[in-house]
């Protein structure tokens, strides 16, 4: 599977400790086109890379994707 233009889900939905960012809010790595700025590159976090696209995490669509990885987001945070 691959990544849905425009969607950019899993990298708004989930905190991402290693770069200090909160769950709901875009990474600042992200360009106008919500892309990530560091992919492939050896400063990405090592959760960014191994986060893979799958049909029950990306959903039907972007809003799907966003409400799944919230959800996840919840029910892993510690305390």
């Amino acid at each position: 599977m691959h990544c849905r233009p425009n969607c950019a889900a899993c990298c708004i939905a989930p905190s991402i400790s290693s770069l200090n960012k909160p769950a709901g809010v875009p990474c600042h790595h992200l360009d106008d086109a919500l892309r990530c700025t560091i992919f492939g590159r050896p400063e990405r976090p090592a959760c960014c890379g191994g986060l893979q696209p799958s049909a029950e995490m990306c959903g039907e669509s972007r809003g799907q994707a966003l409400k799944w990885l919230a959800d996840l987001e919840v029910l892993t945070h510690p305390g």
